[in-house]
């Protein structure tokens, strides 16, 4: 790109270009010469927006941490709607389908990203802990609507949810879940729980 050529929404363009190289390469090659070139810009441009790779790469993980929060939101709302599993196993494959799972590879492989992120959250790691509070959250609601047990135990449920899914989606290099594995799945972990008719 010639220097001089403003370019619009460069953070966006930056993360958009870094899940790209995520999810097609996969954590071990995400540098910073593999996100500009796919952002299709010089350089030395993410060096001017973000104070390192490691700050980027703490940026696009936060970016993604809000993506949930939205989630989550939208499915507190559906809670009495619908059916519980179709709700969890929608959430799990909206939520595993994406670029997340490659997300908490790179958490997982890159020490400093990790250091970072301890700074603004000490305890779980990131993506999977707000991804286990919204699923909690989810199940809360639907407790309290009746559809699930009133002992229901939801913090120990979504913790098992999410760790399902995670491993259901964590093989890059073959085929994602169809909806039908997921719903199995999900099934089986609120069988003991699930109230509706």
């Amino acid at each position: 790109m010639p220097t001089g050529v403003a370019i619009r929404d460069v953070r966006r363009q930056l993360f958009d270009a870094a899940e790209r190289v995520l999810l097609r390469d996969g954590p071990s090659a995400l540098t910073s010469r593999a996100v500009t070139t796919e952002a299709g810009c010089a350089k030395g441009v993410l060096h001017r927006h973000f104070a390192d790779f490691d700050a980027f790469l703490a940026e696009l993980v936060q970016d993604r941490v809000a993506g949930i929060g939205v989630q989550a939101a939208a499915l507190r709302a559906a809670a009495g709607t619908g059916t519980v599993a179709g709700h969890l196993t929608t959430a799990l494959t909206d939520l595993f389908g994406t670029v997340a799972v490659a997300i908490i590879g790179l958490v997982t492989s890159r020490d400093e990203l990790r250091a970072r992120l301890r700074a603004d959250r000490p305890v779980g790691v990131p993506v999977l802990a707000e991804a286990t509070a919204m699923i909690a959250g989810y199940l809360a609601a639907e407790r309290d609507r009746g559809r699930l047990a009133a002992d229901a135990d939801v913090e120990t449920l979504a913790p098992t949810l999410i760790g399902a899914g995670h491993l259901l989606f964590a093989d890059r290099t073959s085929a994602p879940p169809d909806a039908a594995a997921v719903r199995k799945v999900v099934a089986a972990v609120i069988a003991g729980a699930l109230r509706e008719p």
